[in-house]
């Protein structure tokens, strides 16, 4: 067994990984099947990931008295609606898992049509709701609004921050770029044809995370392996237009990716579609996707928005103070990864994305948020390859 300290972390993956090659290389241009992927997170055990420094407390048995039944936690969804199977869906997964164990009452609003988000606050806290939960950078702005009106209510915000946090007001940000970078390192290493994909939403803060991680993360197999591979990048300018995520995803695939990560909401499922059409992959996110299309999602960028949700209206509801900050939630919180489950890709590629996994948690290898990170990443690695 090798022991090895973190400052040897480096040499360690440059050794371990380029004993793979041969295997991994060999499988992905030969005519077999398996293109199989890699674990970063334990969906069946949740608790066993690495402590949070948020909500420590989880162990407490359903009905537990420490919860205070008396509120109520609504939530006002994201564009898209509850049933996007991304972003909303797990967000509400969340809020029923957590109702489930304490017997909290939740309700939500979605936004959709003429419903604006301050509507759908409104409405929740006519409802009863005393911590209302906001999915995505979207409603950020009606919700400070209605926080200033109902200075009594609770109110926490996925995906957003601000410059001086009310009290009664918790942003909760993630750092997507690290289970994008792990996804981009397993599409850059399965490839048959050296040309992959990536479809963003719309273009800001969030996206870069998801679309540099990636970048990066296909840079590093690339300086690992030697093997170079082509990133062809769109936008679909919405969270919501499935065709136009299908019709990008098709003319990638028609022009020879053969993986195409999609960071755009429901445009995502799109994306999945076109990979079933065109016997190819595709990169789920925010949630594993494989249930969309068994044969067709690679493996998924689980942002895991529930867990997130849970963890904070669980200390909410034991009356632990939760407002005037903004937490960050990745994966040494357990709280994104990539499915366990990796049908699609081989063992060996999954082994080396734990090794990669296991650098980004230990801080050895930091994936870039933006394109300003992004450009000092590439030319470090440059430089450490001559």
């Amino acid at each position: 067994m090798i022991d090895f300290k973190p400052m040897d972390r480096g040499n360690f993956i440059m050794i371990l990984i380029p004993l793979l090659i041969s295997v991994l290389l060999s499988g992905c241009g030969s005519g077999g099947e398996s293109n199989e992927v890699l674990k970063v997170w334990d969906a069946e055990n949740p608790g066993n990931q690495a402590a949070s420094s948020f909500g420590e407390n989880e162990s407490d048995e359903e009905g537990s008295a420490e919860y205070d039944l008396t509120k109520k936690i609504g939530m006002v969804t994201d564009i898209g609606g509850i049933d996007d199977a991304s972003f909303n869906q797990s967000a509400w997964e969340g809020l029923t898992s957590l109702s489930e164990k304490t017997g909290v009452e939740t309700v939500f609003e979605e936004t959709v049509g003429d419903k604006t988000f301050s509507d759908n606050f409104e409405k929740i806290i006519s409802d009863g709701a005393t911590l209302c939960w906001g999915i995505g950078y979207a409603s950020a702005d009606a919700l400070l609004e209605e926080s200033e009106k109902n200075p009594d209510v609770s109110f926490a915000v996925i995906d957003s921050s601000y410059p001086d946090t009310p009290d009664n007001v918790t942003g909760v940000t993630f750092r997507a770029q690290e289970p994008s970078f792990i996804v981009g390192y397993i599409a850059a290493t399965a490839t048959k044809t050296g040309k992959i994909g990536f479809v963003g939403g719309v273009h800001g803060d969030i996206i870069d995370q998801f679309e540099y991680g990636y970048r990066s993360g296909v840079d590093y197999a690339v300086s690992v392996y030697g093997k170079p591979v082509e990133v062809d990048i769109e936008y679909t300018d919405s969270f919501s237009d499935e065709d136009k995520g299908k019709a990008i995803a098709k003319r990638m695939y028609s022009e020879g990716a053969d993986i195409v990560f999609a960071a755009a909401g429901a445009c995502g499922i799109g994306v999945i579609e076109a990979a079933k059409e065109n016997g190819r992959f595709a990169i789920g996110v925010d949630r594993d996707q494989s249930d969309l299309a068994p044969d067709n999602v690679l493996t998924s960028a689980m942002k895991l928005v529930n867990v997130a949700i849970e963890r904070v209206s669980d200390s909410y509801l034991k009356n632990e103070e939760i407002g005037g900050k903004t937490l960050s939630f990745g994966l040494t919180e357990g709280a994104v990864g990539i499915p366990a489950e990796h049908e699609n890709y081989r063992d060996e590629i999954y082994d080396a994305a734990l090794v990669v996994e296991d650098m980004i948690e230990t801080g050895d290898l930091k994936p870039p948020a933006n394109e300003e990170e992004y450009k000092a990443f590439v030319k470090e690695m440059e430089d450490k390859n001559g």
